[in-house]
């Protein structure tokens, strides 16, 4: 961050006029106010009559340069209110003043405020890269200034990505992060910004209760990149519930156990931690492979992957019940009866929605089968 807003100040210092007054009427008396204020050194009386100008003469061709002037004053003051507040009426006399957005933009971020940020930012984006665009003068002193313009415009936009990227790490609110990330992606799903905020944007969606829309954003980053275990499981499981590419559904269980296998510990985790995580993730992808085989009635299968996923997913207070309910009826269907009745009988110890169908089961199957403990 601290190169942007290097880069960025370094900028707005060579482009720091952006609007002027050509010619000033003295025998008028906003004429005469305007000379006023340019004489004005002290910072707090120039803003006053900047101030009281605007108020006088809302509609005077120089209002872009008054309110020039005054947002830099605010800025500088630290009045992030009042910056935005003229940064909106200055753009909207000129929606292209990518000086007057990126102001905005800062005190918006000053301010924390997501929504001020995606507005500011998605506007001077805009802004500047109209101003890239620009073609180059044939003049060599016109092509100079040129040149300038349009690296500072480059810079100005970079930062509105990363601002919308910081924005929604900043988030605690899933819509807010949502609507950040998705300007993002709309700016350019390949920029450096827009990859980083995939898997904010996904767990945001899920937090948001918006699942299609998560599948939908996994099932585009894993046509081509297929190392991120959370969107693999996630379509796994979309695929389950749909009854649909299911062999799809089993080889991304299995890609999620390798890739967890082969990941090294981040560096500052502790072994504890890191081995507790991944068995966890190991465990919850055995548990949806199983969970595969359990709906297409191979109970072999669904018995062996099943078995593995149990003591991975002992922690989880969720799953532990229902892999026990799973491997019951598994068992049940191979005609292991005593091992389906084990897995029924400390299903039903465990608190959870299986609980009362695995002890319905455990007493149907010792009532069927006398020789079962």
């Amino acid at each position: 961050m601290r190169i942007f807003v290097v880069l960025i100040a370094f900028a707005l210092t060579s482009f720091a006029q952006r609007h002027f007054i050509e010619h000033v009427d003295a025998e008028k008396p906003e004429g005469k106010l305007l000379q006023q204020i340019m004489q004005e050194d002290d910072q707090a009386k120039k803003s006053a009559l900047l101030e009281q100008f605007a108020g006088q003469f809302p509609k005077h061709e120089g209002m872009p340069w008054v309110l020039e002037q005054l947002q830099g004053i605010y800025a500088t003051s630290n009045q992030p209110d009042k910056v935005i507040a003229a940064g909106e009426k200055l753009l909207a006399l000129d929606p292209d003043d990518t000086g007057a957005g990126f102001q905005s933009l800062k005190a918006a971020q000053t301010k924390k405020d997501a929504a001020l940020i995606q507005k500011f930012a998605v506007a001077t984006s805009a802004a500047a890269r109209k101003m890239a665009a620009a073609p180059k003068p044939n003049d060599a002193d016109e092509a100079t200034a040129w040149k300038q313009a349009v690296d500072y415009a480059k810079q100005v936009d970079t930062y509105t990505e990363y601002a919308l990227y910081a924005a929604a790490l900043e988030s605690r609110d899933p819509k807010a992060t949502i609507g950040l990330c998705e300007a993002l992606q709309q700016r350019g799903p390949t920029s450096e910004y827009a990859v980083k905020a995939v898997q904010p944007l996904f767990a945001a969606y899920y937090q948001a209760g918006e699942s299609e829309k998560a599948v939908a954003l996994a099932e585009r980053v894993l046509a081509t990149d297929q190392t991120n275990e959370e969107m693999l499981l996630a379509v796994a499981d979309s695929y389950l519930t749909k009854k649909t590419n299911l062999e799809k559904a089993h080889a991304y269980c299995t890609k999620v156990v390798e890739l967890m296998a082969a990941r090294p510990k981040p560096e500052g985790a502790s072994d504890a931690a890191w081995i507790a995580h991944k068995n966890l993730v190991m465990g919850r992808a055995h548990y949806l492979n199983g969970k595969v085989y359990y709906s297409e009635n191979d109970f072999s299968k669904a018995d062996q992957v099943l078995q593995t996923a149990q003591p991975l997913v002992e922690s989880d207070a969720a799953l532990k019940p229902e892999v026990l309910f799973l491997l019951g009826f598994a068992n049940y269907k191979l005609e292991k009866i005593q091992e389906a009745a084990n897995y029924y009988r400390a299903c039903a110890a465990i608190q959870s929605p299986f609980q009362t169908s695995a002890a319905k089961n455990l007493q149907a199957i010792q009532k069927q089968y006398h020789n079962v403990k």
